[in-house]
């Protein structure tokens, strides 16, 4: 199983092992990881499960659609290594990534 590491905005981390298929958000949810709100459930209909992704990981995603730039824009403090985590589906390839929640959702 893939394992996912969370830091929170005050350097705290914490690691999940999710199966493949899980998003990044529900594997978030599953653990009570703090700082994923995730409101909206995973339907990309909000932004409280934004994330930024560590150095190296951005190039293994598949880039972000409309619906997640469009909600991303309801975002505080977006960079270029932003994500919504319900839309990083685990694989593999994705096993131990690293992403940082942002100290407001």
């Amino acid at each position: 199983m893939p394992k996912v590491i969370y830091i929170d905005h005050e350097g705290t981390s914490r690691e999940v092992e999710a199966k493949i298929g899980t998003t990044i958000m529900e594997a978030a949810v599953q653990n009570m990881v703090p700082g994923i709100d995730a409101d909206c459930g995973g339907a990309c209909a909000c932004a409280t499960c934004h994330v930024y992704v560590a150095d190296g990981w951005m190039d293994k995603l598949k880039a972000r659609d409309d619906m997640e730039e469009s909600m991303l824009d309801f975002a505080e403090d977006v960079q270029e290594n932003s994500r919504l985590s319900c839309q990083i589906q685990l694989s593999d390839e994705l096993d131990g990534i690293t992403v940082s929640t942002p100290e407001v959702q």
